[in-house]
């Protein structure tokens, strides 16, 4: 929205004068005194309203989607964004799409988690709560969530059958938990994860 100028009797009348003609509430305004105006003499003479410049603010939202059109120009990705922002529980999903999205995903994913750390960084700056941010494309989050949760099936049955402990490759915390709870209902191994990220990695093991 364009800057508008809103007089009142004073500045606070002014705002709620501005929350009246855009139909926005005050607490979503943006704006700065002009002039604080002058009650005149016995409110009779020389009054002189107050006057106000309004801008909306932008939400989260808006800011959000202009960073990320932003930063994939700046990649040289055509992609769209889809974000969904559920406000009461602090979480924004990002979903994207478009052509050539492995690029976006890289091996294993890796492109993704740091992208996903970027917009996180930005968005957690421009708000005042923390907001959980999971950055996805071509669902490739659940995809990798059953690739993980079969290998950790795999392997338990490999340590059951050897009866030796098996490290798996490294893995950042995410992943890290897929595979902890894949497995913790198992009777006959456990999990541990041991190392310094980013070389943390989940060993399994049989059940002493």
């Amino acid at each position: 929205m364009e800057n508008i100028r809103v007089e009142g009797k004073n500045v606070q009348d002014a705002v709620m004068n501005a929350a009246l003609q855009t139909g926005i509430p005050s607490s979503e305004l943006e704006y700065k005194v002009i002039d604080e105006g002058n009650k005149g003499f016995l409110g009779l003479f020389n009054v002189k309203p107050a006057v106000i410049e309004v801008i909306q603010k932008e939400s989260l939202l808006d800011i959000t989607n202009d960073y990320l059109n932003e930063l994939f120009e700046a990649m040289g990705v055509e992609t769209q964004c889809d974000i969904q922002f559920d406000e009461e529980n602090n979480k924004m999903d990002i979903n994207l799409s478009g052509d050539n999205m492995g690029i976006l995903i890289g091996k294993r994913g890796q492109t993704l988690d740091s992208l996903q750390y970027l917009i996180s960084l930005f968005v957690n700056k421009n708000s005042e709560n923390y907001i959980k941010v999971q950055l996805d494309t071509e669902n490739y989050r659940e995809r990798r969530k059953k690739t993980l949760e079969n290998l950790a099936r795999n392997i338990a049955y490999k340590v059951k059958r050897t009866r030796r402990s098996i490290s798996l490759e490294p893995m950042n915390p995410y992943e890290r938990r897929i595979i902890h709870s894949a497995l913790q209902n198992d009777r006959y191994v456990c999990t541990k994860s041991e190392g310094e990220d980013p070389y943390r990695k989940v060993v399994i093991m049989l059940k002493r």
